[in-house]
């Protein structure tokens, strides 16, 4: 008799963006499908808004829309509990209490969900500890998840050097350039960000990512802007920024509302860095296009007076 494949849900919001690569490697090396819930669109802003609560940002809204379309189309969801690595390199609390979140939002929904946990500061748990009781949680032995994590973050490692290199050619074009400043899932989520840089990119202007650098380079250099900073992605992106602001004619901070981190990071950013031209945009639910791109229109047009263009 033949053995069913297990499938296993990733909701493409929040963190599928960074760990994408690492999550369908690790799975696929332990014999396992993956499904991805389709791109964002209304609809699933719309379902995720219904479940959320009013205070929700609009990144979380947007995850639980992904999650409730994966509903029912797996044998498991993936909903990882990301609380830290290490001392002062915290990451946001929905990404702690995301495993409590779903469980609590779905619960007589009959689907099953899945977790791995890192918290290196309190219960010395590192990620691949926690990706190989995941795979035990599945019935693979140690051996064989400890091999599939090591594949998937050989995988992940390479895929990131990869983009990394691509913006840092970037660089090198001759042109206007835009340094953007967001997480990954604000970035390119097609609802969200992507609606920045394929604008940008339509009137000429070259977009860049401040989070597409390496990682640990970046996190030595965020301590320029701020040796106190918690948060492991924004600490991430302020070592990206003084990475680049030099190599780059404007800086955009790109956050969701209401991102209690990015305010707080953003407001840092727009106080110490200085001489390049910034625009703080916020997206919520109810932005429309237009409206981004006529800011976006605004602060090109001051680039360019700027540098004397105009």
């Amino acid at each position: 008799m033949e053995t069913q494949t297990i499938k296993i849900g990733l909701p493409r919001a929040m963190l599928y963006y960074r760990y994408r690569v690492l999550w369908r490697t690790f799975f696929q090396e332990l014999g396992m499908e993956t499904v991805v819930s389709a791109a964002t669109d209304r609809d699933i802003l719309e379902r995720g808004t219904a479940l959320a609560i009013d205070e929700a940002c609009l990144s979380l809204k947007i995850y639980l829309g992904h999650v409730a379309a994966l509903v029912g189309q797996c044998d498991y969801i993936l909903a990882p509990r990301v609380s830290n690595f290490g001392r002062h390199r915290s990451m946001c609390t929905r990404f702690e209490s995301t495993p409590d979140l779903v469980g609590n939002v779905f619960r007589g929904s009959g689907q099953k969900f899945l977790s791995y946990e890192v918290d290196e500061e309190m219960k010395k748990k590192d990620e691949e500890e926690g990706f190989v009781e995941m795979g035990k949680a599945l019935g693979c032995t140690a051996k064989a998840s400890k091999k599939a994590y090591k594949q998937a973050k050989k995988a992940e490692l390479g895929q990131h050097k990869e983009r990394v290199q691509k913006y840092e050619q970037q660089y090198k074009k001759e042109g206007m350039k835009v340094l953007i400043a967001a997480h990954s899932y604000v970035a390119e989520d097609p609802y969200m960000g992507r609606a920045v840089s394929d604008y940008l990119k339509r009137v000429g202007v070259i977009p860049v990512r401040a989070d597409m650098v390496d990682r640990e380079a970046a996190l030595k250099r965020g301590k320029e802007l701020s040796p106190t900073c918690k948060w492991e992605i924004n600490r991430e992106i302020l070592g990206g920024i003084a990475m680049h602001q030099n190599d780059v004619d404007g800086i955009i901070l790109l956050s969701a509302f209401p991102c209690g981190p990015d305010a707080m990071v953003n407001e840092l950013i727009t106080r110490r860095v200085k001489g390049v031209p910034m625009l703080n945009l916020v997206l919520d639910s109810q932005s429309g296009t237009a409206g981004v791109e006529t800011r976006l229109e605004s602060f090109i047009d001051i680039i360019r007076f700027k540098e004397g263009k105009l």
